[in-house]
């Protein structure tokens, strides 16, 4: 009887192991899954969401004068380029910022994500072409114009963009995106929050 009765304390003893042992570990896997799933997605650093493709042509014009015997500006050569580029608008965000928290009571998933924001905006320079329209051999046109009027025009076309929703379609893209990977990674239930 002492023999059945040490049995059975045995056996209880090792069901109750075995059961607790088994909800730390679900616990501990679930934890070390939200860490693995955040390191993957750390390790993506900038992640580009949108991108715009755009081209312009701008006319440029430099004139060139001296005064001539104190009677007034005398312009003497006039030039007139057409600049015409092409370039791109990348917007995401930096998941190198990504935060995740995995509430056990709730079994939800939070995600702090950092707003998006420009990530690149690239003039092709190797598809920059610049036409002679109107110029002298005495015109003088240093290249430095045409470098500093396409930066200003590509400067104006990220602030119009920005200001017709493209960073908010950047995060729409990130929550997306990331609601797909959680979801294939076993996390059904999270909630995105940009910050």
């Amino acid at each position: 009887m002492k023999k059945i009765l040490l049995l059975l304390v045995i056996g209880m003893a090792g069901y109750l192991i075995f059961t607790e042992t088994d909800l730390i570990s679900t616990r501990t896997n679930r934890s070390s899954e939200t860490a693995l799933v955040q390191e993957k997605l750390v390790e993506l650093s900038e992640w580009t969401t949108l991108k715009y493709e755009y081209s312009d042509v701008i006319i440029s014009r430099t004139n060139q004068s001296t005064t001539i015997f104190g009677l007034g500006d005398f312009d003497y050569a006039e030039a007139i380029k057409l600049i015409e580029y092409s370039g791109y608008l990348k917007a995401g965000t930096d998941l190198s910022e990504l935060q995740m928290t995995y509430n056990e009571e709730t079994k939800q998933l939070s995600v702090r994500v950092p707003k998006s924001q420009i990530l690149d905006n690239v003039v092709e320079t190797e598809k920059t072409r610049v036409e002679d329209i109107k110029g002298t051999i005495f015109s003088d046109y240093p290249s430095q114009i045409i470098f500093d009027e396409i930066n200003v025009n590509k400067q104006q076309l990220e602030e119009e963009k920005i200001s017709q929703g493209f960073l908010d379609e950047a995060d729409k893209r990130v929550e997306s995106l990331l609601t797909s990977f959680l979801s294939s990674n076993g996390f059904e239930d999270a909630v995105i929050e940009f910050y």
